[in-house]
């Protein structure tokens, strides 16, 4: 692979020079003076703590990452993106997820989010407080969220993470796959007088949202809803209001999205109504300061304090000087359950791209692979792989500090596990450590227990989960993706790859549903699945 910026050649050949070398070396005490290794590789951000020590780093990897970052331009794109500039070249647009948490009063399209929010704030009140009823005057106790992508998967994942400050009176639900069983499964539980559905879709023509939006609405007039109370049942989030309201939803019921914020990065807009009416108007602004603290942090620290940044940086080093490709969040809290998914969307629709922005395809590897599970199940998994298997996958571990729930007693056990992990990924067993364990009757047993180590990973660290914290973890994750795709030269904002698999998609589905028995030329296999579905369909 080339890349003609200067640290990169520095980096290759200071690769080469400490590639082989243990971090368990450089924990030794006779190698780690005051100030420790861990002190002087932690650092703290928008509320939140990152120990970077265990990764295979020293001074001068992390001042060659530094480099490397504002040789390829990421204060300049970071600067851009801030100030509302053209960052999507490809669509023509900016990308201002950030301007919806910003409070400057000369922030982009400050007035016009500010308005919309407090819709949102109205509209929430008054499904929270029984206010707003269904067509029977019964209030609302099911709020189902429809979308699919970054109008599900945010969302989700946030309602999923601060259930603890979720009002009782109300649960939350979230459909998104085209799969009737997804939406199905929730319908069999909740009763329609009883039932808001959010219907969230940027263009409002989404084959899966649309989809179960139409099943949705046929199950409530089916449950003796009449049509022109449906108003009740309904609202939409959407850049397209006329096909909202020609859905059927009144048009004061029509919430705003804006081409300026893209779908993985929009539950700060209007998409996140299912997180403000689960967690109230207020926690929901808690969320957006977070973000905020993480967007001034962004904006202001220093390179080499800089948490989005190093976080980026070091994620470069694996990929692209070690050749790792996937690397895992690995929360250590139940309530951050879906925030691997959430990521896997953000990283990997964001930087998963061949085409570099002046059109030249890149002769190196860009997105890793992202994937994960919470802390412990995880351990009973694909732990055994990450110790012992033959490919090194980084990983980020995530604890929060203090419970939040009442079983305390269980705390300290989850958090000894999480910190239990990252020191045995680091340690490892040597030779002669196994030999020991293993006694001298039983010599065969050494290879088996040997843990090579050296394993990289990254701690982050909040002090409890709140709504405030959580937008800061978000955002931190936001801008390393930004930050490596300025390394990358690529754009994070536009997902061309997800319109090819659509285009077919429509093709195959007509095959499918079609009278007679003609089909479009396909290749063959494609064909033949086509029949086979086409003969089952049938029964």
């Amino acid at each position: 692979m080339t890349n003609p910026l200067p640290a990169w050649s520095a980096l290759q050949t200071h690769y080469e020079q400490i590639r082989n070398e243990q971090m368990r070396d450089w924990f030794a005490p006779a190698n780690d003076p005051a100030p420790t290794r861990a002190e002087r590789y932690t650092y703290a951000g928008g509320g939140i703590a990152a120990d970077f020590s265990k990764n295979r780093i020293n001074d001068t990897t992390l001042k060659l990452l530094v480099q490397l970052a504002r040789e390829a331009g990421v204060e300049q794109r970071r600067d851009a993106m801030f100030a509302g500039e053209v960052v999507n070249p490809t669509e023509g647009r900016a990308a201002l997820h950030t301007a919806l948490r910003a409070t400057e009063p000369n922030a982009p399209f400050h007035a016009q989010v500010l308005a919309e929010k407090a819709k949102m704030a109205k509209f929430a009140d008054a499904v929270r407080s029984g206010a707003w009823t269904g067509y029977t005057g019964k209030r609302i106790r099911h709020v189902v969220n429809i979308g699919i992508g970054g109008s599900d998967l945010g969302p989700k994942m946030v309602v999923h993470a601060l259930k603890h400050l979720e009002t009782p009176e109300l649960d939350s639900h979230f459909v998104s796959n085209v799969d009737g069983a997804d939406l199905w499964r929730v319908i069999e539980d909740i009763d329609p007088e009883e039932t808001l559905a959010i219907i969230v879709s940027k263009t409002f023509t989404t084959l899966e949202t649309m989809t179960n939006a139409r099943s949705m609405r046929d199950w409530f007039v089916k449950a003796g809803c009449p049509e022109d109370a449906l108003a009740k049942h309904f609202v939409g989030v959407s850049a397209n209001p006329a096909e909202v309201v020609k859905f059927g939803i009144a048009k004061e019921n029509v919430f705003e999205m804006w081409d300026w914020v893209g779908g993985r990065y929009s539950l700060w807009s209007a998409v996140g109504l299912s997180i403000m009416i689960a967690i109230g108007p207020q926690q929901f602004d808690e969320l957006l300061a977070g973000a905020h603290d993480m967007d001034e942090h962004f904006r202001t620290a220093p390179l080499e304090k800089n948490l989005p940044v190093l976080l980026g940086m070091i994620g470069i080093w694996y990929r692209n000087f070690f050749g790792s490709q996937s690397y895992l969040v690995a929360p250590y809290s139940e309530a951050l359950h879906y925030l691997p998914s959430y990521l896997q969307q953000l990283e990997m629709e964001s930087n998963g791209k061949q085409a570099r922005l002046d059109g030249k395809f890149v002769d190196y590897a860009t997105s890793a692979i992202t994937w994960g599970e919470p802390g412990t199940n995880g351990q009973h998994a694909f732990f055994q792989m990450l110790h012992q298997g033959t490919t090194i996958v980084p990983i980020d571990f995530i604890a929060v500090l203090t419970p939040e729930h009442p079983l305390a007693d269980h705390h300290p056990k989850l958090l000894a596990n999480c910190f239990a992990q990252s020191e045995a990924m680091m340690l490892g067993r040597t030779e002669e450590e196994a030999k020991k364990i293993a006694g001298p009757d039983k010599p065969e047993l050494v290879p088996h227990i040997m843990f090579p180590g050296n394993r990289p990973t990254t701690t982050l660290l909040v002090d409890a989960l709140t709504a405030r914290s959580l937008g800061a973890l978000i955002a931190l994750y936001e801008h390393k993706v930004l930050v490596q795709a300025s390394v990358w030269n690529i754009n994070p904002f536009d997902q061309w790859g997800v319109e090819l698999g659509k285009i077919l998609g429509k093709v195959v589905e007509a095959d499918l549903t079609a009278a007679s028995g003609d089909v479009k030329a396909h290749d063959s296999s494609t064909s033949a699945l086509i029949a086979r579905a086409r003969a089952a369909l049938k029964r």
